[in-house]
């Protein structure tokens, strides 16, 4: 009997030695790969798997994850209530921004944020990030309401570009293909990039696709939708335009 059950338990010791799991570091991509599996075959439910592209929203024309990337600090400009956290980069970017905003806080009737869109954006995407501005108690020009029938754009632009504390420019698709076609976009642009007051919001693009068509704009850092929601950009704009009246 004893001879009998050792050849037994060497079987199945061999068989337990063969049914290795075929991905054990990362685990299996899809259902079928699983069931294919001679070690997890029989289990139910999926092993963990961290796919290279699920983080491909957060990471859209970032590049790789890296400790600057990571959202764990805290502006000096920001109240001590504030549950809004940047990264490194954004701090760095947003620091020279801050201090001009505080320069132009003592020019009195200023508009605190001129929202640079594409016409074809208006809208949508650019509408969408001007309510969340003025929910966020942040007066907007926003050429939609700030240009009256009849007036020259181009002046109500020149007008709303030196009444207002800093530049957004919200650079998706519709304002690539403006600026390429130079567009009212891209003379609105070229007013911004000369006052040095301006904070790039991609949206639904990249900053390399931004790049091919405005080298020095694209060359900028600034938020990005695809990493955060427009409703937190929006805050971490309400906040960087903020000033208090002791700043004042």
């Amino acid at each position: 009997m004893k001879n009998q059950i050792n050849p037994l338990r060497k079987s199945i010791k061999n068989k337990s030695t063969m049914a290795r799991c075929t991905a054990p570091h990362r685990g299996h991509r899809t259902a079928s790969g699983r069931a294919n599996c001679p070690a997890c075959g029989g289990r139910g439910g999926y092993s963990s798997y961290s796919s290279p592209y699920s983080s491909y929203r957060s990471n859209y024309g970032s590049g790789s994850l890296s400790s600057g990337s990571i959202r764990n600090k805290k502006a000096s400009w920001s109240s001590p209530t504030s549950s809004v956290y940047y990264t490194s980069a954004e701090i760095r970017t947003l620091t020279p921004v801050r201090e001009n905003v505080e320069k132009r806080a003592v020019i009195p009737d200023l508009r605190d944020v001129f929202l640079c869109h594409a016409w074809d954006d208006r809208k949508d995407s650019a509408k969408e990030l001007h309510d969340l501005l003025e929910e966020n108690g942040v007066s907007v020009w926003f050429s939609e309401k700030d240009v009256l029938l009849g007036s020259s754009l181009l002046r109500e632009i020149d007008k709303g570009l030196a009444n207002s504390r800093v530049g957004i420019v919200l650079v998706t698709p519709n304002f690539i293909n403006r600026v390429r076609n130079e567009g009212i976009a891209d003379k609105e642009l070229s007013a911004l990039l000369a006052r040095d007051l301006l904070v790039p919001i991609v949206h639904y693009t990249t900053f390399e696709k931004l790049r091919e068509v405005s080298p020095l704009l694209g060359s900028r850092s600034g938020l990005d939708t695809n990493e955060e929601p427009m409703k937190k950009v929006a805050l971490k704009l309400a906040e960087l335009v903020k000033v208090e009246e002791e700043i004042i």
